[in-house]
């Protein structure tokens, strides 16, 4: 039977060596979920925020298949090594999309103000920067592309209370943003998106800058972990660097 971890701490052995902050982020209890095979002592464990699901430990197919049923249809499946990997692919068949994501290495310290200032002031004239609150909130929930900036705060005063996000504007109409997709004790995973026919444009360089400054002047720290690597890109133009290369499966639930 898998259960939901009510101290998810418990499982914290069988993440030892992770860095994603979306894991840290459920193990603390700040967001997300933990299951496991056991409440007490799991040998297996998933953390579980949005779209990701993280599996440590023993290979179990049942966490595999198990989804809550607050889940979204569409996952990212992270597994812990190979073992997991294959479990993953004997449960789930072709519509497993196997796909490499970028870890970004976790730098306190590494980042250049007075380049992140400069990036932040690269907007061009008829463009405005704005942290995000109630108005661009509400705002980032009426449109698919920029959904994901607020969507794991089920309202506003939860995202004012652990969010944070800039937002670039042309006029009074949203463009780009750059926002936390998750929290935890000491930082945000961060989420940038910009509107289709406003890309290519220096808007989340700019915006993606905004956030890690504020995220500085506030003690947090912006993680990163990129879908590609446009992704990785953008990471190591703002002066990141890439760790490594991971596996993940894109799934559909029916």
């Amino acid at each position: 039977m898998i259960v939901k971890m009510e101290d998810p701490g418990k499982a914290e052995r069988l993440f030892k060596g992770w860095q994603e902050a979306m894991i840290l982020s459920c193990l603390q209890g700040v967001m997300g979920a933990v299951y496991g095979d056991a409440p007490e002592n799991p040998k297996s464990a998933a953390a579980i925020l949005g779209d990701f699901c993280l599996f440590a430990g023993q290979p179990d197919p049942e966490l595999v298949r198990f989804r809550p049923e607050s889940s979204t249809k569409f996952r990212i499946l992270v597994p812990g090594n190979e073992a997991w990997g294959r479990l993953i692919e004997a449960c789930f068949g072709s519509s497993a999309k196997k796909i490499e994501r970028y870890a970004i290495r976790k730098e306190a310290g590494g980042f250049s103000k007075e380049h992140l200032q400069a990036a932040a002031d690269s907007l061009k004239t008829g463009y405005s920067m704005r942290i995000i609150d109630r108005e661009l909130y509400e705002k980032c929930g009426e449109n698919d592309w920029s959904r994901d900036l607020v969507s794991q705060f089920n309202s506003y005063a939860r995202y004012r209370d652990l969010g944070l996000g800039m937002a670039v504007l042309k006029g009074d109409l949203l463009v780009s943003g750059a926002s936390s997709y998750a929290r935890y004790r000491e930082g945000i995973e961060i989420e940038i998106d910009t509107r289709e026919e406003y890309r290519g444009q220096g808007l989340a360089y700019a915006c993606g800058a905004g956030l890690i400054l504020e995220c500085l002047k506030r003690g947090l720290y912006p993680s990163w972990d990129a879908h590609d690597r446009r992704s990785v890109a953008l990471a190591e133009k703002l002066g990141y660097h890439l760790d490594h290369g991971y596996t993940a499966y894109e799934v559909w639930d029916l």
